[in-house]
């Protein structure tokens, strides 16, 4: 999958599970499964849908026969963070295991969006990775469900947490941006321990932020991509040490997960005022803020959900339910439509089709086509949502507030 100078980097172990990681083995949302429903309801095209008693928006995650989850649950003041196994099958439960019950004094408030387990494990050779921000981060093992480490950093959240980690080269990456400190971490994947950190210095006034890494390779060099307020870095994987930035301003909360694509990385800058920002890929390094921007709009661009880049076309939705495709080179607007609903979950790509579920549980297909907004199909879950979702060959697994759903093409 090379792009010229600058590629995706490929986790090999990971690439053995169906849907390893946020946004998928490719970590952009996109899918090659085959013969992936269009169109389902409570008696159409649904295998099975089960209540999984966990609380969360951390996307499922699937080996070839389990699907992973990552939650919580709350009895009185107690708040316990758990990590289940379910049968890819059937929906029976394999195994699930709390492995966290922190104190109720670092239970913070967090925004009415987020949850306690909004972060999506990944798996990789036989283990599952599990983070809850400041709750801890663990691995257990895939089969069993033991818990091998886990790990707590200690950090002020501000409306909880929400990145989830990248892996690579054995390291697990993740930022931990509260109100103050912020900083990038890598923990030893088979260990725990800290293998290094890396403080971000950054003129935005709130410091909070909640996007997961993309690891890319410029010239054969990885770097680890991680937007925060204020500015996104490349840290070098070996010790973490900033490679470029570049400078936004007073963005903060930022929480889409870069994409790459013909050499741009694609990043929006959060709140208040979103823009999405076209950066050009190349072997400088320092502060490219000046030089490095290709394009940049704040028309319609994304708070919360992820991009996609699929058919030549760069597909973005704001969190309203504006859905722009714009060219990617150069940030010409093909078309711009209003999709009904509130979006938070990021896009999956299958072929030509594109899926956008929104918070209230509305799926809309559009097909990827730069010329026409077509929509393909629209399904409704009629329950609260905003994870994204998980695309196996003839399948599409969703969580929503109460269920997992497995719907299949029958």
């Amino acid at each position: 999958m090379a792009l010229g100078a600058a590629s995706l980097t490929w986790n090999t172990q990971a690439e053995d599970y169906l849907w390893p990681e946020f946004r998928g083995p490719g970590k952009q949302g996109h899918s090659s499964a085959n013969n992936v429903p269009t169109q389902w309801s409570n008696t159409k095209n649904l295998d099975w849908k089960i209540e999984t008693g966990l609380a969360g928006w951390a996307s499922p995650v699937v080996s070839h026969e389990s699907i992973i989850l990552a939650g919580s649950k709350e009895e009185g003041d107690q708040l316990t963070l758990h990590v289940a196994s379910f049968k890819l099958s059937d929906g029976s439960l394999n195994w699930e295991k709390q492995v966290f019950a922190p104190s109720a004094d670092i239970v913070k408030q967090r925004h009415s969006k987020n949850s306690h387990a909004s972060c999506t494990p990944i798996l990789a050779d036989g283990k599952i990775y599990a983070h809850f921000g400041h709750f801890g981060t663990c691995a257990l093992d895939l089969e069993t469900g033991t818990i091998l480490w886990q790990k707590v950093i200690d950090y002020k959240p501000v409306h909880g947490n929400g990145g989830s980690p990248a892996l690579v080269e054995g390291l697990l990456v993740f930022s931990v941006d509260g109100n103050s400190d912020p900083a990038v971490y890598a923990l030893n994947a088979d260990t725990g321990d800290i293998a290094w950190k890396t403080t971000r210095h950054s003129s935005a006034s709130k410091k909070f932020s909640f996007s997961t890494p993309l690891v890319v390779e410029v010239n054969h060099q990885k770097q680890i991509i991680s937007p925060g307020s204020g500015m996104v870095g490349a840290y070098a994987v070996k010790d973490g040490n900033l490679i470029w930035q570049v400078r936004y301003g007073e963005g903060y909360s930022v929480i889409p997960r870069p994409i790459l694509h013909n050499n741009k990385l694609f990043i929006g800058t959060g709140y208040n005022k979103p823009n999405l920002l076209a950066i050009r890929l190349t072997e400088e390094t320092g502060d490219l803020t000046d030089t490095h921007i290709s394009w940049e709009t704040n028309k319609s661009a994304p708070h919360t959900p992820s991009m996609i880049a699929v058919n030549g076309g760069l597909y973005f939705i704001s969190d309203n339910g504006i859905l722009t495709c714009a060219n990617p080179d150069t940030g010409e607007v093909y078309w711009s439509e209003r999709v009904r609903g509130n979006y938070s979950s990021s896009p999956v790509a299958v072929g030509n089709n594109i899926y956008w579920i929104s918070e209230s549980g509305k799926v809309t297909i559009i097909e990827a086509n730069t010329k026409t907004f077509t929509v393909i199909a629209e399904n409704d879950l009629e329950e609260r949502t905003l994870a994204s979702p998980a695309v196996l060959d003839n399948t599409l697994l969703i969580r929503t507030q109460e269920y997992l759903w497995k719907i299949t093409k029958q």
